[in-house]
């Protein structure tokens, strides 16, 4: 089974670095992983946190597809209870309009950030399930142009009007999401970076359930995990060290730090820190190219999947590029020569 491989990018704030650098490490991370073959790159949608820059996906994407060639590009996720479906149709189709055949809408129904600032977001949000299933009946009637009598429908459109779609994802990290994805005939992405239980019985559900809708006759399926790829175990060894503290951190609800390798490197957990260490690992893939190369591919026959979506973080932009770069000469063919 030949594997693609997407790219998420969190536009994340590197340490003593700013949001402005963020973004243009954004745009030369988007030109460069079109070069090497990648099939689609998708921007997340945070609040209130000082440590990513992506706010506005759609705004990013407008960017990045405007400097490539052959990468789809889309919301990994946009958070639709933050939104009117209205608006976010609108906001679609627009990039859609623009860059033909290239864009992806991918949903998910976390705030993004913490409640209150998702309360400020969409002041009518009460975060009822229910609300989120009529925001997704709605927001695929304005994609495509239903007016049935009756709705509110019949009497507004979403403009522009266009002849094609951009391509519909449901993202999830519970599996809840995934009957939801088959309900609809939506593409389904399970994310293992944040929650590694479940995703293989998830996908597997959807499959069984999946309802062919107009834009999707058969399921379409990948799976999101953290993955640095080092030259040497040593650097990969940081890298991962790195991401245990910040990952751990993350969970006590801070955030917004950025720790370094100097200050990871001494800590000494407890040992109900390092049980929590252990399980978080299961959410990252790090090691040299032939220790990633197994894991990655042993990871798309455990989702029977042929997708991979991978978010990198690392201190330095470099070593980001060059994880990137490694990935790409062991499952893709580059696009053109770089």
């Amino acid at each position: 089974m030949k594997i693609k491989l997407s790219v998420l990018d969190q536009t994340p704030i590197r340490r003593g670095s700013s949001a402005q650098e963020a973004l243009q490490e954004s745009i030369r991370l988007a030109k460069f992983t079109d070069q090497l073959g990648y099939t689609r790159y998708w921007v997340s949608e945070h609040h209130n946190i000082a440590t990513l820059a992506g706010a506005a996906p759609e705004v990013l994407i407008a960017r990045l597809a405007g400097e490539t060639k052959n990468l789809r590009f889309g919301s990994g996720g946009v958070m639709l209870p933050n939104h009117s479906a209205l608006k976010v149709a609108e906001n679609f189709r627009l990039l859609e309009a623009l860059y033909p055949g290239r864009i992806d809408l991918g949903i998910g129904r976390a705030p993004g950030g913490d409640r209150l600032t998702a309360s400020l977001l969409n002041p009518s949000n009460t975060f009822n399930p229910k609300e989120y299933i009529q925001q997704l009946v709605d927001l695929k009637a304005f994609l495509a142009d239903e007016h049935e009598a009756g709705t509110l429908h019949e009497k507004v459109s979403a403009i522009p009007s266009i002849p094609t779609q951009p391509e519909l994802w449901m993202l999830t990290s519970s599996g809840e999401s995934a009957y939801i994805a088959a309900h609809f005939g939506m593409a389904l992405s399970f994310a293992q970076f944040i929650n590694p239980m479940g995703g293989p019985e998830a996908i597997l559900a959807y499959r069984e359930q999946f309802r062919p809708s107009e834009q999707l006759q058969e399921p379409k399926a990948s799976v999101g995990i953290f993955v640095f790829c080092g030259d040497t175990e040593e650097k990969a060894a940081q890298v991962q060290a790195v991401m245990d503290y910040r990952l751990l951190s993350i969970e006590r609800g801070k955030i917004n730090e950025s720790p370094s390798y100097e200050l990871v490197k001494s800590y000494a957990y407890s040992r109900e820190e390092l049980a929590r260490v252990q399980y978080n690992r299961m959410r990252t893939i790090t090691g040299t190219p032939d220790v990633v190369k197994e894991r990655i591919k042993q990871l798309a026959k455990n989702y029977n999947v042929d997708e991979i979506v991978i978010s990198t973080f690392a201190d330095t932009f470099e070593d980001r590029l060059r994880s990137y770069e490694l990935l790409a000469e062991m499952f893709l063919l580059p696009v053109n020569a770089f």
